[in-house]
């Protein structure tokens, strides 16, 4: 079974009435044989498609979602065709080929097998395809059994349905990292091909990589900003604010356009002086070498190139009309070749190609740091980088460096004045609802408590006693494991 993504390239010369309504990207299966239907009806893989069509209406706009769902059943179908059973099967023949299908993807051939947490993906993946399927009438019975369980959320109570196919995990907030600031440290200098201290490696084995002011620039934004992986993978050169003239205490906002956010919402988060200035160093001597007279072309796979001309920061002329950056997708932004050649994505490969690999990037500096300098460095992946942005933000908005820095910042320019009066004004809480993206305060409570924090009221009810006299440290360290402890119970941490 052949897994594929549609296209309507060249529709016109199909001889159909109009143009098929199937979502351009859309992944969908095909049999070896190449057929949708036999003698007994539709085949199961086109019945999974037609579920597949649904999913955009579904709550699942994103077009990376649509593969990994179809991955997912593409690998239970040929599973069924393996053992004999059908897709929809009796309910005792569909239970046995779910008993060894999880042995299989657990104990099974290495490359085949699956973490507990992708696991539970795969089932409610199955779970909902097969909910559809029941309610359409092409399954009379399901694989699996489901228990009634009590859910509690913001002194709400409901009661749900859980799949008893899914796998014990780790609570939440332990299985979510972030980066403390030492960490943090040494893993933006390792993206720049530092030592943990910011120091040159030397001697022959000394680390040789490429592209290090690319990952260094952007690995510290990403840190400064909390941006998600899409938002920074697909920033465009010309959406990177100014750098001011000079250095400042005071965050610098940040805005990103709604064509890249989750859900697509535009929102303005902010990043640092040190961070935007990084960034601009690469754009004037790394980029610039890299782009400037290169020939690079999307590949056609991607679609025809985008000719970007007379661009400025809200829009320029794309193929000789005039375009708004705000209002282009990923898909479009990286088939955008700029005036003066290569790509205008912010970071870019040798050849001026855009440039997206950042969780291998990643990945790979982690790696290198546990070899060669901490074997308890965590693994990084970029969402883990948004973590650290929201705990060390909340950390500053807590101990009130962002509010004092917005006082020293007040005679400023308009800008820094609306920030300061948002900075001294506004609950910490709301300051990161705001950075992060959340629709609610809520999430963003839930969210850092799954980060631990506590802790940062703890080290800071210490600290604030120790600095004023009113504790001493055993003291506080006494009255703090007190107030924090009966908290902890009360949330259930």
């Amino acid at each position: 079974m052949e897994l594929a993504f549609y296209s309507g390239k060249g529709w016109e010369s199909w001889g159909l009435a109009g143009k098929p309504t199937i979502p351009e990207g859309m992944a969908f299966l095909v049999d070896d044989d190449l057929l949708f239907e036999d003698g007994r009806g539709l085949r199961a893989a086109a019945v999974a498609n037609e579920w597949l069509r649904l999913r955009p209406t579904e709550n699942c706009p994103a077009p990376s979602s649509w593969g990994t769902y179809a991955r997912i059943l593409r690998d239970w179908i040929v599973a069924a065709q393996l053992h004999g059973v059908e897709v929809f099967d009796t309910r005792d023949r569909l239970k046995a080929l779910l008993s060894t299908y999880a042995v299989d993807r657990a104990t099974g051939d290495p490359k085949r097998r699956l973490g507990a947490v992708t696991w539970n993906q795969h089932m409610s993946v199955l779970g909902m395809f097969y909910r559809w399927a029941m309610a359409e009438q092409y399954a009379t019975a399901v694989p699996f059994t489901y228990s009634q369980a009590v859910m509690l959320y913001a002194e709400t109570v409901r009661e749900v349905l859980v799949n008893q196919a899914r796998r014990r995990v780790p609570k939440e907030h332990v299985t979510i990292k972030y980066l403390e600031d030492d960490f943090a440290a040494t893993f933006v200098n390792g993206l720049a091909g530092l030592r943990p201290d910011g120091s040159e490696e030397e001697g022959p084995g000394r680390f040789r990589g490429r592209h290090l002011a690319r990952n260094g620039a952007v690995g510290e934004l990403v840190m400064s900003s909390g941006t998600r992986l899409q938002e920074f993978s697909y920033l465009l050169v010309c959406e990177i604010p100014p750098l001011p003239p000079a250095p400042r205490l005071m965050p610098i906002a940040f805005p990103l356009p709604e064509a890249i956010t989750k859900g697509s919402k535009f929102r303005v988060t902010w990043t640092s002086y040190g961070a935007l200035a990084r960034v601009h160093s690469y754009l004037s001597l790394e980029r610039m070498l890299a782009c400037e007279g290169s020939a690079w072309r999307p590949p056609r796979r991607w679609g025809a190139p985008l000719f970007v001309s007379e661009m400025d920061s809200r829009g320029g002329r794309v193929n000789g009309r005039r375009v708004q950056w705000h209002t282009l997708r990923p898909a479009e932004r990286r088939r955008l070749v700029a005036p003066d050649g290569g790509s205008m994505l912010l970071a870019v490969r040798s050849d001026g190609g855009p440039f997206t690999a950042w969780s291998t990037v990643f990945e790979r500096t982690a790696q290198r740091i546990r070899e060669r300098f901490e074997p308890r460095f965590p693994h990084v992946h970029p969402h883990c980088c948004r973590h650290t942005f929201a705990m060390a933000t909340m950390e500053r908005l807590v101990a009130g460096f962002y509010e004092q820095a917005a006082r020293l910042s007040a005679a400023g320019s308009d800008a820094d004045a609306a920030l300061s009066h948002y900075l001294t004004t506004t609950e910490p809480l709301l300051v990161l609802r705001d950075l992060l993206g959340h629709s609610s305060v809520l999430t963003t409570e839930k969210y850092l408590r799954r980060l631990d924090m506590m802790r940062i009221f703890r080290e800071h009810y210490v600290e604030s006693g120790k600095r004023w006299g009113l504790l001493d440290h055993e003291q506080a360290q006494r009255e703090t494991d007190d107030e924090f402890d009966a908290a902890e119970q009360k949330v259930g941490v």
